[in-house]
């Protein structure tokens, strides 16, 4: 009889709570199920496949030292999901199938569903939460009710952190040889493109490497140089926190090592990362208690009133980096060439599309997803939902970005601009953030689409007129899960 660990979005050895326990109680079998069909329907972007598929490739080298053969298997989808695990516990004898929780509504069902016909032929199931540092529902507010603010939650966190924190688990021993063959061949079936693992090497060793490195240099002026995109300041983590790599356990004991362990002293630059990986928890957490998170649905119920544009021209004047405001237009052509975005820049181009353009801030959610190689959910929907002013303790409406005064605040030179948007690299480093009509036409740059001033009156008008009684719109439309 051999046991299952189900991989899901937690493809690492070490610190990996299903694994762990897998291997302390019988011979283990590692399965993977691989649906593009999913992907495609979930906005899997192509960089983020890329490292899946390496990921996967370098987590089969990590088992085989602990003699765990790995069977990637295809499915259509997530209906498919349940039946072929189960096929696989009876072919292999199973008693029990070990996984880590997702939180996300339609994963949370799938894995219900896996459960329900695996207990169905007498196997049972054991889940773990490995992707948040305290589970989910475990802080709640004295009445009882998930935290809809980040300060409060941040200082229940803290308090709570001592006590309800998952212990770091490390690389967990070998077990003795089985018969059962590693099969990889389902992943030549995904086609990927070089550059995209030229610029995210996969692997467990390289996401703790950048750990490592980011812990030991940059994050001691992490507070002075995150906002700044055209230098590295940034951890870069993101992508191996999303497919599973690295655990935000091991990141935040990574950051308390250097403050002896305390939240409220140390280096400003680890104190403020810190706070960012708090604020992922937060998402999370957010994600598993209110299921319309996962279902395209505004937090703040109300905000699907409002006339959001789906203006497909002004859309791809975005997307394709031509809407006449340097800064934006370089962070957009950031994300086509390198499936990542800086995260001072997601927040300007972001409130942009939703606060100039006023497209439904969904349209951004989604073409963000499709692009980033660290797409998450719960993160992408947060920031999208924060920028858009209709989320969780999100932006207020009237805090509105001028892209050109955060463009000569965070890129002061141009030299990020210049990098990006190399038709206005002989523009001196004030005219760079907003070329007159004549330096634009000249150097073949786009003309603004939007009027800043006009842009944002309008969007605080239609935000205030939210008080005013009408009906909602949007209560008859059919739902689809994200």
């Amino acid at each position: 009889m051999h046991n299952i660990v189900w991989f899901r979005s937690d493809l690492r050895v070490y610190d990996n709570p299903a694994l762990s326990a897998a291997l302390q109680n019988g011979s283990v079998v590692a399965i993977y199920l691989l649906s593009q069909k999913q992907w495609d329907q979930h906005s899997v972007a192509p960089a983020k496949r890329s490292l899946i598929v390496g990921q996967l490739l370098s987590l089969a080298e990590q088992l085989s030292l602990l003699n765990v053969p790995l069977k990637v298997i295809a499915c259509s989808d997530f209906s498919q999901y349940a039946d072929v695990i189960t096929e696989q516990a009876c072919l292999l004898g199973s008693g029990r199938v070990y996984y880590n929780a997702e939180y996300e509504l339609n994963e949370k069902h799938c894995a219900e569903a896996v459960k329900e016909k695996l207990e169905s032929v007498n196997v049972m199931t054991q889940e773990f939460h490995d992707s948040c540092m305290i589970m989910p529902g475990q802080i709640r507010t004295k009445q009882g009710e998930c935290y809809k603010v980040f300060s409060a939650f941040k200082r229940a966190f803290i308090e709570q952190y001592a006590l309800y924190s998952r212990p770091i688990l490390y690389k967990p021993k070998a077990q003795a040889l089985i018969d059962v063959e590693m099969d990889l061949t389902a992943l030549n079936e995904v086609v990927t493109e070089s550059k995209w693992s030229s610029l995210w090497p996969a692997g467990e060793d390289e996401a703790h490497d950048r750990l490592n490195r980011f812990v030991e240099g940059h994050i001691k002026e992490y507070d002075i140089k995150r906002d700044i995109p055209s230098v590295d300041g940034t951890s870069q983590l993101s992508p191996y926190l999303a497919v599973g790599a690295l655990s935000t356990t091991q990141c935040m004991q990574a950051a308390l090592s250097l403050t002896e362990g305390r939240f409220d002293s140390g280096r400003n630059g680890v104190l403020v990362w810190i706070n960012e990986l708090i604020w992922r928890e937060f998402y999370r957490h957010l994600m598993d208690e209110y299921p319309r998170l996962s279902k395209h649905k505004p937090f703040k119920i109300d905000t699907d009133r409002l006339p959001w544009k789906h203006d497909q021209a002004l859309f791809n004047s975005w997307v394709e980096g031509r809407t006449g405001f340097p800064i934006v237009d370089a962070a957009m052509r950031q994300l086509a060439e390198t499936g990542w975005m800086h995260n001072r820049l997601r927040m300007i181009t972001a409130m942009f599309l939703t606060k100039h353009l006023f497209i439904d801030w969904r349209w951004g959610e989604q073409y963000f997803m499709e692009n980033l190689v660290d797409g998450d959910l719960a993160s992408n929907n947060g920031g999208w939902q924060w920028s858009a002013s209709t989320g969780v303790d999100a932006v207020p409406y009237f805090r509105i970005f001028n892209p050109t005064r955060q463009s000569e605040r965070f890129d002061p030179n141009g030299d990020f601009i210049r990098r990006y948007v190399p038709e206005l690299a002989g523009l001196d480093s004030k005219s760079i953030h907003q070329p007159s009509l004549q330096q634009a036409r000249s150097a073949g740059y786009a003309v603004p689409i939007v009027d800043h001033a006009t842009a944002v009156a309008q969007t605080k008008l239609w935000f205030k007129q939210l008080s005013e009684p009408t009906r909602d719109l949007f209560a008859d439309e059919e739902v689809h899960l994200a």
